[in-house]
């Protein structure tokens, strides 16, 4: 991919793309990295990693739309006339878009209750019972963030409605805040609460995900709704490119920080499936730091680069997420 999808259509397109990639990634990680999944529960074991991907990414969509919303100038006052049409249509679109991913996300967390809770209990879906579903999701860490998320989805769906309805009666930063605490969520309540280093691991991983998240979510919220608009795109890339610089090196040192809190040594990277997909996720974050590096160097220079290589480091993050979601799931 060497230039942006253009129109409605080919942006839906390449969303679709992005989704397969990541949820494609996470199952054939999860093959790869996992343990060998027992015969009578290798279904909900893949469900459980396909709703896990499904969840990441819907909450990075969310994180990068909100955030798109802050990037966008205030008005009239720092944009030529003939883009305040186009600043108020990609406002708009925003924020419809902030609705249906959001309710598309808590569709997702309520399903993927569902299949932990079977995971957990060694069970297809349709033999657990309501109880088996509310102790999980009551007495068990995971169970209890997966509520949590859900409740920040619900913040998140709110305000996208309330601002659909009129657009100053909640600031975007609400829904932003929202949806990164329920990024978040998984996160904090999952392997890490279980770490050695428990205090690190949870810190680290905090930092990991808020990063991650508004890094992709940013630049596909970018490529997808401004790329077109060159007037908003010249006043929205130069200050998200500031803040993917502290993106990648967050991302960077915090992934190494939560591999050495799981991991027993070195000879683990290549010795178990956990290293090896942290392997995999380095050589990922590597190229994709090599492209920003690229795209930000030749944006002093006046030119637009992310245009041309946006597609491309999109994609490679979605399989990186991809592999992130499997991580979740492994060791």
């Amino acid at each position: 991919m060497t230039r942006p999808a253009t129109g409605p259509a080919g942006h839906r397109v390449a969303v679709a793309g992005w989704v397969g990639l990541v949820v494609g990634a996470a199952v054939l990680a999860g093959a790869l990295g996992g343990p060998p999944a027992a015969d009578p529960d290798a279904a909900v074991q893949v469900a459980t990693v396909v709703t896990r991907a499904g969840l990441d990414a819907a909450a990075v969509a969310c994180v990068g739309l909100t955030l798109l919303g802050v990037l966008l100038p205030l008005g009239a006052g720092t944009l030529p006339g003939s883009a305040l049409r186009d600043l108020v249509r990609v406002q708009d679109t925003a924020d419809r878009a902030v609705v249906v991913v959001a309710g598309g996300w808590l569709v997702l967390v309520l399903t993927g209750i569902a299949f932990r809770a079977a995971n957990a209990v060694g069970r297809t879906v349709g033999q657990l019972s309501a109880a088996d579903v509310g102790a999980w999701a009551t007495r068990l860490s995971a169970g209890r963030g997966m509520l949590l998320t859900a409740g920040c989805v619900a913040v998140v769906l709110g305000c996208g409605i309330a601002r659909l309805r009129r657009r100053d009666a909640v600031q975007v930063r609400v829904p932003m805040i929202a949806a990164l605490l329920g990024a978040l969520m998984p996160a904090l309540t999952g392997h890490t609460g279980s770490a050695p280093d428990h205090q690190l691991a949870v810190i680290s991983a905090a930092l990991h995900v808020a990063a991650a998240s508004l890094w992709v979510g940013g630049l596909g919220a970018i490529l997808v709704l401004v790329a077109r608009h060159r007037a908003l795109l010249d006043a929205v890339l130069p200050r998200f490119s500031a803040l993917a610089g502290g993106c990648v090196l967050a991302v960077a040192a915090t992934g190494v920080v939560n591999a050495a809190t799981r991991l027993e040594g070195w000879a683990a990277l290549v010795g178990t499936g956990y290293g090896q997909l942290v392997l995999a996720k380095v050589a990922l974050l590597g190229l994709l730091a090599g492209l920003g590096g690229l795209a930000r160097r030749r944006l002093r220079a006046g030119r637009r680069p992310v245009l041309r290589w946006a597609g491309l480091e999109v994609a490679l993050m979605a399989l990186t997420m991809g592999v992130a979601a499997a991580l979740t799931q492994t060791g």
